[in-house]
């Protein structure tokens, strides 16, 4: 297990209600008891701006813990396993085909240990598991949560239950079975896995990473504002285009970026926020192009599931700030998120997984529209790696040629090769 030693101060206050503000201490608990809305981790942040500087930043650990500081932990130790400071790439050859200047692309497909932007979220939430006494911990997944509290699980000596719903990728399957926790794969979809999981964190009183220790594991995602705009020469982006499932990625990157705001870290600009949905799973997007401040759940049928949540717990607030911040939610079909994964591939290099074609896709469709202005400082938001929904792509991406070991044999597959190439081009031309 790696662990490293922090100081001891904390800046976590507590918990709040979002809805009522009722406050609450910072215990295992995600409901409000007054009018059941959610909790949310609340912090000093004079404490914050007095003790954190660029380059106390800069001279942390290359990993989220160097912005410990604005993390829910109060221990010394944290569980540290490389997670975060994943490469801010500069577009250029998706850039010039969208027709923008300056697009960054942060890809937490090469995020550790698990290819995926839930390594930052669960490793705060295991680190506050362990603070609060539990020795099991779970979570209710469509797949990256599960390999990735898995992954930590084991490094950090927890006994790990996961439960999925039994028609996920094999990829992520064998991705959290090598890790050898219990998993449960249960007949239903992600909504139906959640609340199962609710029930049993009532019973065993473990630690459900998305449940019971919500609070603190959503507070992981602020790290992908903070690492922007520390890539970006401590600057906030003008635009940020991120998928949206539950909800919670989405609003946390804009908290984040408030917060280096309010400690004084970045200087205060807007920062348009825009989501993306699988059109087989939008209700988020539905509710933000109908106009609602309510969601109306759906059942999800889209290849796009590590974001098929039907019913998110978040979405009103990615509504809410899509609006505030003059940003857009827009979602595309199976067809468009299977070129946005090629699209991504073929120009950039970067094989992503599904939701990150959803993404790929909602920018190339926003660009299209007009919404995303050439000017703007654009930053796209790749959460996981390709290699987990192989599934999806790979009846799209062809065939390899056979061809004997003759010169020859190479010769004629590189005429059929080059005869194909000039046919799809013509077709592509009419």
């Amino acid at each position: 297990m790696t662990q490293v030693s922090v100081r001891s101060t904390s800046t976590l206050k507590g918990l709040r209600c979002r809805e009522c503000g009722e406050a609450y201490p910072a215990e295992a608990r995600h409901v409000c008891e007054f009018c059941f809305g959610p909790l949310e981790a609340v912090y000093d942040y004079d404490a914050i701006r007095a003790l954190t500087t660029r380059e106390s930043i800069a001279a942390g650990p290359h990993s989220i813990w160097r912005y410990r500081n604005f993390l829910p932990v109060t221990g010394e130790q944290v569980i540290d396993v490389g997670t975060g400071m994943t490469p801010l790439i500069r577009s250029h050859r998706l850039a010039r085909q969208l027709g923008l200047k300056a697009l960054y692309i942060k890809n937490d497909a090469v995020n550790a240990p698990s290819l995926s932007f839930k390594d930052r979220v669960v490793s705060v939430a295991l680190t506050r598991a362990r603070e609060l006494g539990f020795t099991t911990v779970s979570c209710a997944s469509t797949g990256n949560l599960a390999n990735s509290t898995a992954a930590i699980a084991a490094q950090a000596g927890l006994e790990c239950y996961i439960f999925i719903p039994s028609d996920l990728e094999a990829g992520k399957v064998l991705g959290t079975l090598v890790y050898g926790p219990q998993v449960m794969a249960v007949e239903g979809n992600y909504d139906q896995v959640n609340r199962l999981c609710s029930e049993v964190a009532d019973r065993h009183g473990w630690g459900f990473v998305n449940i019971n220790l919500r609070p603190y594991y959503s507070e992981g995602s602020k790290t992908l504002g903070f690492e922007v705009a520390e890539q970006l020469g401590w600057q906030l982006p003008d635009h940020v285009v991120a998928p949206i499932a539950s909800g919670s990625l989405f609003t946390k990157i804009h908290k984040g970026f408030q917060e280096l705001i309010k400690v004084g870290l970045v200087e205060d600009k807007p920062v348009r926020m825009s989501g993306a949905q699988a059109t087989g799973c939008s209700p988020v997007s539905q509710a933000f192009r109908e106009g609602r401040d309510f969601i109306s759940p759906v059942k999800p049928s889209t290849i796009a599931k590590s974001i098929a949540i039907g019913n998110p717990a978040d979405g009103v607030y990615a509504i809410d700030l899509a609006r505030k911040t003059n940003g857009n939610i827009e979602d595309v079909s199976d067809a468009e998120i299977i070129e946005g994964i090629k699209l991504l591939a073929q120009t950039e290099g970067i094989f992503t997984e599904t939701a990150g074609g959803t993404t790929i896709a909602v920018l190339k469709k926003l660009c299209e529209q007009g919404k995303i202005r050439p000017d703007e400082t654009t930053v796209v938001y790749i959460t996981g790696n390709g290699l987990k929904t192989q599934e999806a792509i790979s009846p799209y991406v062809g065939e390899p040629l056979h061809i004997d070991a003759s010169l020859e044999s190479f010769e004629r597959a590189l005429e059929r090769s080059r005869t194909l190439e000039r046919l799809e081009w013509q077709q592509t031309s009419v």
